[in-house]
């Protein structure tokens, strides 16, 4: 396939990069780009902003907030603000979630939650993982059992990211038990200022809190607020696991990444063979990642049909920010990594705790261990 962009993509590309130059707030670019993560408030302020051109819910219909941009083009937003270090749409409301009211809500939860989860005036996590049900999501545990037109809601969820700034989350829980453990299993929303809701943080490795538990006891929670059939939240699961690939490379943050090593490296890369070659080579592999990235969205006859596509793609992105992170950890060495300050970071003092976030992704988490299974079982059969 011809993977050269077309003059209608150069055109939206030099557009994107044009709306980002003029209107990505200084503040919340120097601070990503020094390597902290966006607050809250600014990832607030920017989906705001981005959400006034469409552009929040790029793929979504106009009617509810959207642009109607085709697969290539919400690519290439996605990839240009990676690149220019700004914060991307909240990807629970925008990726997951949305996509998931837009095949399987009613006309009221749509008209409801869609404009706000573009505007962001509601922020939501994501409840799926439980102690006992990581990488096999099925067997989940927390129950909700049906009185009159409430459920009651009674469990927990763990690792959820960002449950500690969420207003509400989308949750899978178990309304039956059925001889296919898919089965019986109903996708909810849920208010977490409900009575009966906890949330615990989890710090992580690298002294961060963006993981949490979330407990549920006796939580009531309106039918209303059930998404799709009883029983039939696995549909909704699927259909969000495959609405959320676009950006499943970070293709644009390698190359973010990338641009930083170099300008860190300056003049060493042309002095150290050996870390010129380095960069060369993590150069090439990302534009490797990228051409591979465009073959699965936009073929549809071939790449994104063949079993295991996805997951090469999330490996391989992962492994390549494993590396990017590990080059900058080394290029800043021991001073680089010394915090200056409670608001001040040296530009490569995020480099350790992000190194270990994807070492986690790509060796021990159960994500990774899902990808490489449903690879082995492609290519060994």
């Amino acid at each position: 396939m011809n993977l050269r962009p077309s003059p209608s993509q150069a055109a939206f590309r030099d557009e994107v990069r044009a709306f980002i130059r003029d209107r990505l707030p200084a503040d919340i670019r120097d601070r990503l780009r020094l390597g902290h993560p966006p607050r809250k408030q600014d990832t607030v302020a920017w989906q705001r902003i981005l959400h006034e051109r469409g552009w929040a819910a790029p793929h979504w219909p106009k009617e509810f907030g959207g642009a109607g941009l085709g697969t290539a083009e919400r690519l290439i937003l996605v990839e240009e603000l990676q690149r220019a270090c700004a914060p991307l749409p909240l990807p629970f409301n925008i990726a997951m979630l949305g996509p998931v009211l837009l095949r399987f809500g009613t006309a009221a939860q749509k008209a409801f939650f869609l404009p706000k989860l573009a505007r962001l005036d509601l922020w939501f996590c994501q409840g799926f993982s439980e102690p006992e049900a990581g990488s096999d999501l099925a067997s989940l545990r927390t129950r909700a059992v049906r009185d009159g037109d409430d459920y009651v809601v009674d469990g927990q969820k763990i690792w959820t990211t960002s449950a500690h700034q969420a207003d509400w989350i989308f949750a899978l829980v178990r309304t039956e038990q059925a001889a296919r453990k898919q089965d019986g299993i109903s996708f909810l929303l849920i208010d977490l200022k409900s009575p009966g809701v906890s949330v615990r943080p989890i710090v992580s490795i690298d002294g961060q809190h963006h993981l949490n538990e979330v407990f549920f006891d006796s939580v009531r929670v309106p039918v209303a607020q059930r998404v799709g059939e009883e029983g039939r939240g696995w549909d909704c699961a699927k259909h969000l696991l495959a609405s959320e690939r676009t950006n499943i490379a970070n293709v644009g943050l390698c190359w973010e990444r990338l641009d930083c090593a170099r300008r860190i490296a300056g003049a060493r890369a042309r002095d150290d063979a050996k870390l010129g070659a380095e960069l060369a080579t993590l150069g090439a592999e990302i534009r490797a990642l990228e051409l591979t990235n465009w073959r699965f969205l936009l073929d549809d006859g071939v790449a994104r049909t063949a079993p295991g596509f996805a997951s090469v793609l999330k490996i391989k992105g992962s492994e390549l920010m494993q590396e990017l992170t590990a080059l900058l950890a080394r290029l800043a060495g021991p001073a680089g990594l010394e915090r200056r300050g409670a608001d001040a970071v040296d530009p490569l003092a995020a480099a350790t705790s992000r190194y270990f976030f994807y070492r986690a992704a790509t060796i021990y988490g159960g994500s990774s261990e899902v990808q490489k299974d449903i690879l082995a079982k492609t290519i060994l059969g």
